[in-house]
């Protein structure tokens, strides 16, 4: 999917005629201000922060696309104001990198998951699918933030903690009993957003890469791709087809059909928060539930 922003000349000439510069360090007297480019991000980062950080995310709405998501002034002017930015990285969000490009200022941290994590444009970007990879984000987030506000930094250490052990209980449990009965299952997906969670789960993930990376991207499927998605599906090779629902192209609304017809269930995932409410963890638990569900209960 291509993806868009505002130029960068445009921003910077609107930040400098905001004026703005991020919110001053240290004192404890008001909350850090954050930007997330996506709310799953900030969900989590707002649970681990607590009542030490204010955060705002950018992405917010279930039927945008955040890999061709246009930047507005008012998400420029949020950026200049925060002292901690959080970016997926790898070219899934490069808008949002063009915003913190756009107004370099002191005083301000930003975290890059992917460079985090040790990837790069071209590598599978959704990695908020990833439970290791989440917790990983989780301590890291936790060290930033005791970084810029020292004086919290035992207050940050007991949100971590209770995040980990208490708020994502049930995400971790449902995670291992998928994992221990239905380690092993072949099942497909339409895109790649479902392949850090599968791999975490011990599901065969039989659909090609290169085809579940062309729908992700919004490139052409190969016809040899086509063809063995196409007989996966006829043949119940695959015992769930996963999809995501916020990239209904023809392509995937075909097999999702086909998958149907075959009486093979399906199993909805999406990008962003679904409601926009949710917390991470009460997102994933019910597309979990709901993949549980389709494996046979």
């Amino acid at each position: 999917m291509p993806t868009r922003a505002w130029p960068t000349v445009l921003l910077t000439l609107a930040l400098a005629g905001c004026g703005l510069s991020p919110s001053p360090a240290g004192g404890g007297s008001h909350p850090v201000e954050v930007v997330a480019a996506e709310n799953f991000w900030g969900s989590i980062v707002q649970q681990v922060g607590g009542d030490r950080v204010h955060v705002t995310s950018v992405v917010v709405n279930p039927d945008a696309d955040p890999h061709s998501y246009e930047a507005r002034p008012a998400d420029a002017r949020a950026v200049a104001r925060a002292r901690y930015v959080v970016i997926n990285g790898a070219g899934y969000d490069s808008w949002a990198t063009k915003l913190v490009d756009a107004n370099p200022v002191s005083g301000r941290s930003v975290l890059d998951v992917a460079g985090l994590l040790g990837k790069k444009d071209g590598d599978n970007p959704h990695f908020w699918y990833s439970p290791e990879y989440v917790e990983t984000v989780i301590d890291r987030v936790t060290a930033d933030l005791k970084a810029i506000e020292p004086a919290a930094g035992d207050y940050l250490d007991r949100q971590n903690r209770t995040y980990k052990a208490t708020g994502l209980k049930e995400y971790k449990d449902i995670l291992a009993a998928i994992r221990a009965k239905y380690a092993g299952t072949p099942v497909g997906a339409t895109e790649s957003i479902f392949q850090y969670l599968a791999a975490s789960l011990g599901l065969e993930l039989l659909t090609p890469p290169s085809y579940m990376k062309a729908v992700s991207e919004g490139t052409e499927v190969s016809a040899q791709d086509k063809v063995t998605v196409a007989a996966q599906v006829a043949q119940h090779r695959v015992r769930v087809l996963v999809f995501n629902s916020q990239n209904q192209t023809p392509e995937v609304s075909a097999l999702v059909e086909a998958a149907r017809t075959q009486k093979i269930p399906v199993a909805a995932v999406t990008e962003t928060l679904t409601p926009s409410t949710a917390t991470y963890q009460g997102w994933q638990v019910a597309q979990l539930r709901a993949l549980l569900q389709a494996l046979g209960g």
